[in-house]
């Protein structure tokens, strides 16, 4: 798989699950209207979605910036998906979990092409 198509399976990952947990959401009597944090990959995904042409360019610090928004989002992915094993809550375990696999698919794809890159060089 290439950057820029790992990148894109990230993003559109993140924005769907992000939509998805929004607009499925389920009020409980202790909270009546959805969290405005579910929005938080969202922005994460239109983030990577501006670099996806710089990455498919190989444009060399744009998929720096990519990689580390994706470090960002994994690291930031990893409380909610412990909370929502700790509340058994499995369509949340199932969505934050496709984040974060995403996320660790295109962190390796992305490392794969700088070691590719340097080897060239």
């Amino acid at each position: 798989m290439k950057t820029y198509q790992a990148n894109l399976l990230n993003v559109l990952t993140l924005i769907a699950m992000s939509l998805w947990a929004y607009f499925a959401y389920e009020p409980t009597p202790d909270k009546m209207s959805p969290s405005v944090t579910t929005f938080i990959p969202l922005v994460f995904g239109v983030i990577l979605l501006l670099c996806h042409n710089g990455i498919k360019k190989e444009n060399k610090i744009i998929a720096h910036v990519a990689v580390l928004v994706t470090l960002l989002a994994v690291f930031g992915l990893t409380k909610p998906f412990m909370a929502a094993l700790d509340e058994e809550r499995f369509m949340a375990v199932f969505r934050v979990g496709a984040m974060i696999l995403t996320g660790i698919i295109a962190m390796v794809t992305f490392i794969r092409s700088f070691i590719a890159a340097r080897k060239k060089s």
